[in-house]
């Protein structure tokens, strides 16, 4: 069966990942991890692509960008990807591939699962035994959120601005959201939305997507029209 395309949709958050291939590394050292950050720096900025959160772990990357055009995110993945390789390859001496194919993404509804995008990118560091705590992780979003650092790679999505009316009650809020942790059924939930590249929302998001798109959108359904899709699988 022939792959779905992505859907690269401006204006609308997306939880992208990109896994080295075969789970090999693709960070050996702090001067690689900068590297990649500064790179995203200069791309999301010339491609108008809002990088909200992130996180590097030393065989993958997790973005929550919002694209500003259509071609955005593809544009900023292939610019990214083949310079970091160049650069990785040619450091370390070694020839090939890097990156496990093309990258994978879906699209979210904000007001649902935009914070809990978030939350499991900056937990991932202590998922996988890196930190004892998110805020001891040094090459994620976490620290600009809760007052560490001001990282220059972020823009803050209008929903984070929902979590207080200041800095402070923003930041702790978010800490104690992120300490907390996401339930198993909505951390699965994102992993197969990501992994499948199904859009993640409620029926009426989803709904209005079909109306700019033909690519099917949730599994299960034949694309436009899509009046009333099925609700999300969690599982599969």
């Amino acid at each position: 069966m022939a792959r779905l395309p992505r859907l690269n949709l401006p204006g609308l958050p997306h939880h992208v990942v990109q896994r080295g291939n075969n789970g090999q590394p693709v960070f050996a050292g702090p001067t690689d991890y900068a590297l990649l950050l500064a790179q995203l720096l200069e791309h999301s900025r010339s491609l108008k692509v809002a990088l909200h959160a992130y996180v590097l772990l030393p065989n993958q990357l997790h973005l929550l960008a919002t694209p500003g055009t259509a071609d955005g995110l593809p544009k900023l993945m292939q610019a990214v990807g083949r310079r970091y390789v160049r650069y990785f390859n040619d450091t370390h001496g070694r020839t090939g591939s890097l990156w496990e194919g093309r990258y994978r993404s879906t699209v979210l509804q904000p007001e649902r699962h935009l914070l809990h995008s978030m939350a499991l990118i900056d937990s991932a560091p202590v998922q996988a035994g890196l930190a004892i705590a998110p805020r001891d992780y040094p090459w994620s979003s976490h620290g600009h959120y809760v007052g560490l650092r001001n990282d220059p790679l972020i823009t803050p999505h209008p929903i984070f601005w929902t979590l207080g009316n200041t800095p402070f009650a923003r930041e702790a809020a978010y800490a104690e959201m992120v300490h907390t942790g996401l339930g198993e059924v909505e951390r699965a939930r994102l992993a197969d939305a990501v992994l499948r590249g199904w859009a993640l929302g409620d029926e009426t998001f989803v709904a209005a997507l079909g109306k700019s798109t033909d690519r099917r959108l949730v599994k299960g359904t034949p694309g436009r029209p899509l009046k009333r899709p099925p609700p999300i699988e969690t599982t599969g």
